[in-house]
């Protein structure tokens, strides 16, 4: 307790003793391994007793290891035994009671009682795998080997419901009384032999006899399905046991892969990594079958029916000639059988259906018959997205609350809400509204109420709350401003969650399920005594209209002295599609204490949440839509005149840098606007959209042989001529993600055209995202002194 004490002192910058002056601040001193700043708790979780754990490195080891909290006191470490037996509550699967659950540990399947006696079901070399109740929770089901399986709870007994069945299915044995295949001399010998020998002819007849009883008393087979030349990836089975759903995928055939060349290795020899294809590539198809068990009947989902699955997309409006025979005669779209959902107790299910262009996302009805009909669609003339509804950026969020109700999350209102709608009269309801996002949804066990995480209260700040399934005020669980991201405990009653704020790293906080109630901190060392030597900055979070009239928020680092020259430096966020902009400890830690460097020498620094980037809707997410560098560059844009015009900033003064996206933005600056920014650090850069991976970039761009202008207008190797002003690329050369390549070819690019005021350092056994701190230190050195020699 007293150290706890102590270290609270230290954590609070305000209260450190007058004697001990805060550091100054270096790119060496910043970049070390960042276990200097401190250690933080991550991925809490509860075992099936109640029992709260989490990875913790209070140590500093070489890595993470579990932690558990006994409910009081200090956590304590847990063996590697004793971890080998704690069972995750996240992976049980309970009955409708929730009295009894299932569970699956080290390949084997569990099954405990309403008297919490333990089962063991299987004991086997295969890995069996997703066990659920089935069969009106008569059976435990589970997966082995690609097929289903049933245990009897009563008698013990193991049924095999399914058998599939890799390749062909073998020609038919020859039937009685038809053609052998024998050739003529073969049938010549046979009958000769049984004409000369007795034996031969007594043991044919015993033979034919036996085979015929055998036939005769042979019950009905389990029927077997071939898979061809396609792969099993998904299978299910209804509640009931009647029905059972499969998907059939066939990979692409001419989807040329990349490879990425690693230069420095062991051996001494340059080693191929083998990468990812590139956007346009060749996609695999899917298929989706329905076998009715009692008619044994297999039916193929068809899904010409579907609404609008014939639909063109908009941007086809701009070749007219490209797609006049598709006009004229519009064929099925290409779709993804993203899921199937069966009902709790009755034999329907809910498929999820997502166009590959995910231009659409339907949810539809799948009745005994193998037919579909509508419940929502969802369609986008740009992509489909957002939290809890899937597309490239994570899968769909969806239930059922009964027999009848189902839930999912819509960007129909422009924001992601939470809907359920009745399957059989097929109506919607909205239970959450407003100019906020619902980032995720959990159904409690009695099915009364979600708790659902989301931005509701501010923008920039994440909270936890309790929702009724039939709507209503979402009530606040939790209430210290920042972030709290929260994992709720087996009975419901506790929250365990990571806070964190600003300029404050996680830590574990533990506090009741109920609104008002005061959370406990359970973790105290994600701030070592000298990262808290340093009085880091709050960033004030600052908000200005765009030239198109939309609002842009930022967070922005005063300098408490600015230099004479009055610089300014603009930071661009990677990943396109994520939130920086906010209350709580940023997962750019880096880039936030570089920041409170360059404000330290007189810089002043602004980071927006620019056009694309997460928590702001649908519009903000898709305001990019085939021009990369349009809406998001005019931000930055905007931006750095905010700079000029609020606080007094030298036009000329100006940098930006970013990594990733981040690169591709300075470089679409520095080509596009020269003169807006004196210097640009494109750190992991993609300089060409046709180069990048197909589930992001097609969303967004579509396909490059198809959309070629989009592609043109957002690749920044086609405006290359434009630079002027000073510009430093960054890149890993063993990057997997966006390849070393990328920035070799703008390389080309630039020496044709003759640019000298460039420079590209490169990293030979670093990533995407850096891991050495002699390598981000070697960047940020690189970075400061660019800015140094350009904006003072």
């Amino acid at each position: 307790m007293k150290y706890c004490f102590l270290l609270s002192l230290l954590i609070a910058p305000a209260l450190l003793p007058a004697q001990q002056p805060a550091p100054a601040l270096t790119v060496e001193y910043i970049m070390r391994d960042p276990k200097w700043i401190g250690t933080s708790p991550s991925s809490p979780w509860w075992s099936a007793e109640g029992q709260l754990y989490f990875s913790w490195n209070p140590e500093k080891n070489l890595a993470d290891s579990l932690y558990t909290w006994p409910g009081a006191g200090a956590p304590k470490k847990v063996s590697l035994h004793a971890a080998q037996e704690i069972v995750d509550a996240g992976t049980l699967k309970y009955n409708a009671a929730h009295t009894a659950y299932t569970y699956a540990k080290n390949g084997d399947i569990y099954f405990v009682d309403a008297k919490k006696k333990i089962r063991r079901i299987t004991e086997t070399p295969e890995w069996e795998s997703s066990p659920s109740f089935g069969f009106g929770e008569g059976k435990i089901v589970f997966q082995s080997q690609q097929n289903i399986f049933a245990w009897d709870i009563a008698t013990g007994e193991i049924l095999q419901v399914t058998n599939f069945i890799k390749g062909s299915q073998p020609p038919s044995p020859t039937a009685p009384g038809k053609k052998d295949g024998s050739n003529d001399q073969e049938k010549w010998l046979k009958e000769d032999q049984l004409e000369l020998f007795e034996v031969l002819r007594s043991r044919k007849t015993k033979k034919d006899i036996g085979d015929s009883l055998t036939t005769a008393a042979k019950t009905k087979s389990l029927r077997a399905i071939y898979l061809e030349d396609k792969n099993l990836t998904a299978t299910g089975i209804s509640s009931q046991g009647r029905f059972v759903h499969y998907r059939l995928s066939k990979p692409a055939s001419g989807a040329r892969a990349t490879i990425v060349p690693s230069y420095v290795t062991v051996s001494g020899f340059t080693e191929d990594i083998p990468a990812r294809t590139k956007v346009g590539a060749p996609a695999g198809s899917q298929e989706l079958f329905l076998y009715d068990r009692r008619k044994d009947t297999v039916y193929t989902i068809k899904t010409d029916s579907i609404p609008g699955i014939r639909d063109l997309p908009e941007y086809v409006r701009d070749y007219p000639e490209k797609f006049a025979d598709r006009r004229k005669q519009p064929t099925l779209r290409q779709v993804n059988f993203s899921a199937v959902t069966w009902a709790p107790h009755r034999e329907v299910a809910v498929v999820d259906i997502r166009a590959v262009d995910n231009k659409d996302r339907w949810l539809m009805l799948l009745t005994e018959n193998g037919q579909l009909s509508l419940l929502d669609r969802q369609h986008d003339s740009a992509w489909i997205g957002g939290p809890g509804i899937g597309g490239s950026f994570g899968g769909g969020n969806y239930g059922w609350i009964n027999d009848t109700d189902f839930w999912f999350q819509s960007e129909k209102t422009g924001y992601s809400h939470l809907y359920k709608i009745n399957v059989d009269n097929r109506v919607a309801t909205a239970l959450t509204a407003g100019r906020f996002e619902v980032q995720s949804v959990l159904l409690s066990a009695d099915k009364k109420n979600f708790y659902i995480g989301s931005n509701k209260k501010d923008p920039g700040e994440l909270h936890y709350y309790r929702l009724s399934v039939s709507g209503g005020e979402p009530v606040q669980l939790t209430n210290m401003t920042g972030a709290s991201q929260v994992t709720l405990s087996p009975d419901e009653k506790k929250l365990a969650f990571l806070y964190s704020y600003s300029n404050k790293p996680w830590e574990l906080y533990i506090q009741d399920n109920r609104p008002g109630a005061k959370a406990a901190q359970i973790t105290q060392l994600a701030v070592s005594p000298e990262f808290a030597s340093y009085p880091w900055r709050d960033p004030e979070i600052i908000s200005f209209t765009a030239g198109d009239g939309a609002t842009v928020r930022g967070r922005l680092y005063k300098p408490r002295q600015a230099n004479p020259a009055r610089p300014a430096v603009i930071f661009v966020h990677g990943a396109g599609y994520l939130q920086n902009v906010h209350k709580w400890w940023s997962s750019y830690f880096r880039e936030y204490m570089f920041h409170n460097l360059l404000a330290d020498q007189g810089y002043t620094v602004l980071d927006l949440d620019y056009r694309a980037s997460s928590g702001y809707g649908r519009n903000w997410r898709t305001g990019i839509y085939r021009f990369m560098g349009g809406k998001d560059l005019t931000d930055h844009l905007d931006g750095a005149q905010w700079l000029v015009q609020q606080l007094g900033v030298d036009p000329k003064h100006i940098g930006i840098y970013g990594g990733s996206y981040g690169g591709f933005i300075t470089l679409m600056a520095l080509f596009t606007s020269p003169g807006t920014f004196a210097a640009g650090a494109a750190l992991r850069p993609v300089t060409d959209w046709a180069h990048y991976n197909h589930g992001y970039t097609a969303n967004i761009l579509n396909e490059p042989f198809l959309d070629s202008l989009a592609y043109r207008k957002s690749s920044p190797i086609y405006h290359a001529s434009g630079l002027k002003d000073r510009l430093l690329i960054c890149h890993g050369m063993v990057d997997v993600n966006v390849h070393f390549e990328d920035v070799v070819r703008l390389q080309q690019k630039l020496i044709e055209l003759g640019k000298n005021n460039w420079e590209l350092a490169a990293y030979p056994m670093e990533d995407h995202g850096f891991i050495e701190p002699s390598s981000w230190t070697d960047e940020y050195k690189r970075i400061f002194k660019l800015f140094e020699e350009t904006l003072k």
